[in-house]
């Protein structure tokens, strides 16, 4: 039977394209219902599946506390402003943090030199600040160590790796002498990484197509010999990264290929051969048995690869981005398996979430911005702010306004209580092993702490090595009575009476020997300020003082919360008991 198509006399042109749209979509649909629902004799079942799977047209959500992370960028009293960044065109981030320090190359004459600032002396900095400067060239790469806040490496244009050591308050004249030299390399040298987990081992790659592995456990300030080579790229290595045990070392080079080796040994294990993807960043995500690559596609537009770290012979998924040419630099976070992608030159960055199941990796937002970075900076997980729900944080170096912008990346929450959902046990800044250790053949994962507040306090004491195992016992069957909370509180106190004693006889000892000190300080800097810049610095020094007994008194009005906290609940317990 005939369907009539009946109009009413009137109908308007707009309403009848409307209509005939409706009825031919009905009709699509009616038939690939019909070819899906009923396929011909001998069809195969996968084209049936295939057609269904065509017609879910309905969105898939994937549930993630992380859906809604958004990126806060600092005000303009929080920034560092007036830095003189450098123009040097290598594919780095320019810059490191940690959570006392931040140090940035800067652009001067007759020779490299980077600055290095307090994280918490923002505004506008000194034309005048002094700087590190010993390198006979640019300096093309910095980074801290992990393990100790006062202790950076720079690598230069002259062939050559310093490992400097700053005042724990900071820099106030130049510093012209390294802890440490490290002279081994035929061409400049660029591109640096520490070991994720053994003391003082410091890897090293230049335009050689070397990567030099360094121990810095040694009486020499000149270090002449690296305790191994490895030469296994024909052309410059472009980015270097560990897994989480250091056992592992994946390299990105320039033939645009991936390779996997021992970091101890040099070993090559696997190597990529792909022709679809040309890799210039390489990231090994933690402990998920996978890498990813930043690159370009055949085609020239920015491309992603995520690899099978047991199989390097064929991407796992191959993603396009863009069509900008900004080099992607990919930073990656294993606590929340949060991936975060930054272009050079570019404003925005993307963040995704990784899972070891198909499809890897799900997109989950953007943040844009106006300002382009040159380079990206990441504060360490100690660094960050808890109390805000702070999962990460960059430092965008922007050069067009001679800025560095802190941006934090915010899971929104209503509570404003510590989230432990957001902050699991992540790595600390103790080494788990000794150059030794790691050179003799021992592997071992990071230390791990707790980013909860107060839990430091605790956490430093409880590892002291003046504690015996029969006082750990004696206060362990103290804690399963009445209140154990208090006891602990105790215990605290006297642990920090103790070590304030030992520091008040070390240093009236020191006194004996040495030069008169105050507050650490040679008295010459403790002398009345002539000019402005000292007083200035002094300045600066104070506050700096004041910001960390805060900061300690915070932490022991948390400490003490907490166990009032405690006390309460086990008083109500007792007293349920006892009804």
């Amino acid at each position: 039977m005939k369907r009539v198509k009946t109009y009413r006399v009137g109908t308007s042109l707009t309403n009848l394209k409307v209509t005939f749209i409706l009825e031919h979509s009905w009709n699509f649909c009616r038939q690939r219902s019909t070819v899906s629902l009923f396929p011909a004799a001998g069809a195969a079942s996968s084209t049936s599946d295939n057609l269904l799977d065509r017609m879910t047209w309905r969105p898939q959500y994937r549930s993630s506390k992380f859906r809604h992370v958004f990126g806060k960028a600092a005000t303009k009293e929080n920034c560092f402003d007036g830095v003189p960044i450098t123009r040097s065109v290598q594919d780095n981030s320019f810059c490191a943090i940690n959570p006392r320090f931040l140090a940035v190359i800067t652009e001067c004459a007759g020779g490299g030199a980077f600055l290095v600032l307090s994280v918490h002396h923002t505004g506008k900095v000194d034309p005048q600040q002094p700087r590190v400067s010993g390198h006979r060239g640019n300096v093309l790469d910095i980074k801290w160590n992990p393990f100790n806040d006062c202790c950076i490496a720079s690598c230069s244009e002259d062939a050559t790796v310093k490992v400097w050591e700053i005042p724990p308050h900071g820099v106030y004249k130049n510093i012209t002498v390294p802890w440490k030299e490290l002279q081994g390399h035929s061409r400049r040298v660029g591109l640096i990484e520490w070991h994720p987990t053994a003391n003082n081992i410091l890897f090293s790659t230049a335009y050689d197509y070397q990567i030099m592995i360094w121990n810095l456990d040694c009486p020499e300030p000149v270090i002449k010999n690296p305790v191994r080579t490895i030469s296994h790229h024909p052309d410059v290595v472009l980015s270097m990264s560990f897994n989480t045990d250091g056992s592992l070392l994946a390299t990105a080079c320039k033939d645009r290929k991936v390779r996997l080796m021992e970091s101890r040994s040099g070993t090559l294990l696997r190597e990529s051969s792909c022709k679809t993807h040309r890799a210039s960043k390489v990231l090994i995500l933690g402990n998920t048995k996978m890498l990813l690559t930043s690159g370009t596609s055949r085609y020239n537009d920015r491309q992603i690869a995520l690899w099978d770290q047991d199989d390097l012979s064929a991407p796992l998924l191959e993603d396009n981005l863009d069509g900008s040419s900004g080099v992607i630099f990919p930073f990656y976070d294993p606590d929340t398996h949060m991936l975060y992608l930054a272009g050079k030159g570019d404003g925005n960055i993307r963040y995704y979430e990784i899972s070891t199941e198909k499809p890897y990796i799900h997109f989950l937002t953007e943040y844009r911005s106006q300002l382009p970075q040159k380079g990206l900076g990441v504060m360490p997980k100690r660094g960050l702010d808890v109390s805000s729900c702070e999962i990460f944080r960059f430092y965008k170096l922007v050069t067009i306004k001679s800025l560095i912008e802190p941006l934090s990346m915010i899971v929104p929450r209503r509570s404003e209580s510590y989230q432990e959902d957001l902050y699991p046990m992540t790595a600390g800044n103790r080494p788990a092993l000794t150059a030794e250790e790691w050179l003799g053949g021992m592997d071992k994962g990071p230390l791990l702490m707790s980013l909860k507040p107060g839990s430091q306090i605790a956490e430093s004491f409880s590892d002291m090595k003046a504690v015996g195992n029969s006082l750990e016992n004696s206060l362990d069957t103290r804690r399963s009575q009445g209140r154990p909370c208090m006891l602990q509180l105790a215990y605290i106190q006297d642990q920090l009476e103790a070590k304030e004693s030992k520091e008040d006889s070390s240093h009236t000892v020191d006194d004996r020997i040495q030069t008169p000190v105050t507050n650490g300080e040679d008295a010459t800097l403790c002398s009345p300020p002539r000019t402005e810049n000292e007083l200035r610095l002094k300045f600066h020094k104070q506050q700096e003082e004041i910001r960390r007994l805060r900061e300690l008194l915070n932490q022991r009005d948390v400490r003490i919360k907490q166990l009032e906290l405690e006390i309460k609940n086990i008083k109500n317990s007792q007293s349920q008991s006892s009804l």
